[in-house]
């Protein structure tokens, strides 16, 4: 694995990646290969049904994870369209580790895949996803945001 990806970018109060938001998950994403991993360990409040882990959170999870894919290759996108497979009800008693990668380039059009794994390597929930990358522009300014964020944590 290597260094964690673009160290200050995440001085946001974005939900899942926002070391600034109190509430947050405040995850750190790392590259492994080709994919992007992270991991997380679920609290209290994470619960939805007794004692197993709310499904939104679990796919924010896979969401963020998809994202910061992207992050890793320089490539800034939004979310489209999100397909979350449950396999297991998920615990809150235990880490968890996402997974992401890209799946697939075609020109605007990305389509990515992610997994949240258990402390045993056990497939708990699967997603994959269609992102649509920024105009050209705004890809840009996010990019050069991002470096800036990262050089000043440096």
């Amino acid at each position: 694995m290597t260094p964690e990806i673009w160290p200050g970018a995440t001085n946001t109060f974005c939900f899942g990646c926002g070391r600034h938001n109190p509430i947050g998950l405040h995850l750190v994403f790392e590259r492994d290969g080709d994919d992007v991993l992270t991991s997380y360990q679920p609290r209290p409040e994470d619960q939805g049904f007794p004692g197993i882990m709310h499904g939104g959170l679990l796919s924010l999870l896979l969401d963020e994870a998809m994202g910061w894919a992207m992050y890793a290759d320089e490539v800034f996108a939004v979310t489209a369209r999100m397909e979350t497979r449950f396999r297991r009800p998920v615990p809150l008693d235990g880490a968890l580790t996402a997974r992401a990668r890209v799946a697939r380039r075609r020109g605007r059009r990305i389509e990515l895949e992610a997994a949240l794994h258990d402390v045993e390597g056990q497939t708990l929930v699967e997603a994959s996803g269609l992102f649509v990358r920024m105009p050209a522009e705004e890809e840009a300014e996010a990019l050069a945001t991002f470096r800036d964020r990262g050089q000043a944590a440096g």
